[in-house]
């Protein structure tokens, strides 16, 4: 009996032994496994964060190019504007329309001289900035001045 009870005594002991290295064991498994979790939840984080800022940056871009988009259809519907209202100026005295057509090339012509005397006789800091002015003026007023030089009457649809 006494063997049985140093067997029993024995078994007792080894299962505890063994229960608790398992349980050492499984708390270390499990630190790992929080550890890892952990790691991935960041990075999942990361990652949402940086799908946020991407969508930030998206509709920012999306945004600016609206706003760009509206500004150029705002210049574009001016100009259209311009142009009707100078189809519009149809008078029955050729003195009146001769001197009116006469304005456009005077003006461009006087437009590109200022820009030359502006560009040969200014100083070279203050150059740059008041010749790209002068310049867009000049160029600006060129084309659009010139864009169209057909007469009135074949703009509203009349050949003779």
């Amino acid at each position: 009996m006494e063997g049985d009870w140093f067997g029993m005594a024995a078994s007792a002991a080894g299962g505890g032994l063994f229960g608790v290295i398992g349980t050492a064991l499984g708390r270390v498994a499990g630190y790992f496994e929080m550890r890892q979790q952990q790691a991935f939840e960041q990075s999942r984080w990361s990652h949402e964060a940086d799908m946020v800022r991407l969508n930030m940056e998206v509709s920012r871009a999306q945004a600016q190019a609206e706003a760009e988009l509206a500004d150029t259809r705002g210049s574009w519907e001016g100009l259209k504007a311009s142009v009707q209202a100078d189809q519009a100026l149809a008078s029955g005295y050729p003195i009146v329309d001769a001197i009116r057509a006469l304005t456009r090339p005077a003006l461009t012509l006087l437009l590109w001289l200022i820009t030359a005397l502006i560009f040969f006789n200014i100083d070279e800091t203050l150059k740059v900035r008041i010749v790209e002015t002068s310049v867009f003026a000049a160029t600006a007023a060129t084309l659009w001045w010139f864009g169209d030089r057909t007469g009135p009457n074949i703009r509203r649809g009349f050949s003779g």
